[in-house]
């Protein structure tokens, strides 16, 4: 019955500097920055935990709490140019908005488990969490028939915008890198499905927040040449600063990258 409930109590909340969606990216990989699952006290999950620091992986059930409305056709990030129903696809827009990662077990502390590789926003609920198990698990060269023709590209960054990511990451902004990585693995120039947009036949910018990386494209190689601010001159002198972030920038552009 479609009005049937059923309820569900999070074990915990994930933990993580993946704020916005466009940070955790499409999938989990080894871009993501690492996270933290902090279980409820109190529940006699320590026993729960018992025999998880063997699994090298583990499946997290989420649900995708900053969602309040979901789609029956959705635009996938990569492999199509139309949409196709949601159940086909990853798309958090789902009629019950519950998540399924496959993520990396680092370490166990206590009621804290550490995870690599995660798609998760800071702040979902945690519903459950399994054991990855291969044999049950992994059925390799079994994809969607859309994402058959979906190109990955290699992403590399020039000596300029090394220097200037590691800049940014001393300073606190560790999630650029990855961004930019799953961005552009896939689709790179496709202006529909990211922030992207041509600057010249070679060059292109995609735009994180207030920052832009400039890139070109080669066969299946994209290279990020540079890191450039999102702010003009004037927006800079303008005392506002929604993202607080306007400092860093001034600090950034002294630099010599």
């Amino acid at each position: 019955m479609a009005s049937e409930k059923i309820e569900l109590t999070p074990i915990g909340h994930f933990k993580s500097s993946q704020v916005h969606p466009y940070e955790a990216g499409r999938q989990p990989d080894a871009h993501h920055a690492n996270g933290v699952i902090e279980l409820l006290p109190g529940q006699n999950f320590e026993q729960a935990l018992e025999g998880l620091d063997g699994c090298k992986k583990i499946w997290v059930i989420f649900t995708f709490h900053r969602n309040n409305h979901w789609n029956p056709m959705v635009l996938p990030p990569r492999g199509r140019s139309t949409k196709i129903g949601v159940f086909a696809t990853r798309s958090p827009y789902r009629p019950n908005p519950v998540g399924m990662s496959c993520v990396d077990m680092v370490s166990i502390d206590k009621l804290k488990i550490e995870v690599a590789g995660a798609d998760i926003l800071d702040g979902s609920p945690i519903l459950d969490i399994k054991p990855y198990v291969a044999y049950a698990d992994a059925f390799p060269g079994v994809e969607p028939e859309w994402l058959n023709d979906a190109e990955k590209h290699e992403v590399e960054f020039s000596v300029s915008a090394e220097k200037a990511l590691v800049y940014l990451e001393a300073k606190g902004l560790e999630n650029l890198r990855g961004f930019f990585q799953h961005q552009l693995e896939f689709e790179p120039t496709n202006s529909k499905k990211k922030r992207v947009k041509a600057l010249n036949e070679m060059d292109f910018v995609i735009a994180y927040r207030t920052w832009r990386g400039v890139f070109t494209m080669e066969d299946r190689k994209i290279t990020v040449l540079r890191i450039e601010s999102g702010y003009s001159e004037q927006d800079l002198k303008n005392a506002e600063d929604t993202y607080q972030d306007k400092e860093l920038h001034r600090e950034f552009l002294k630099q010599q990258f």
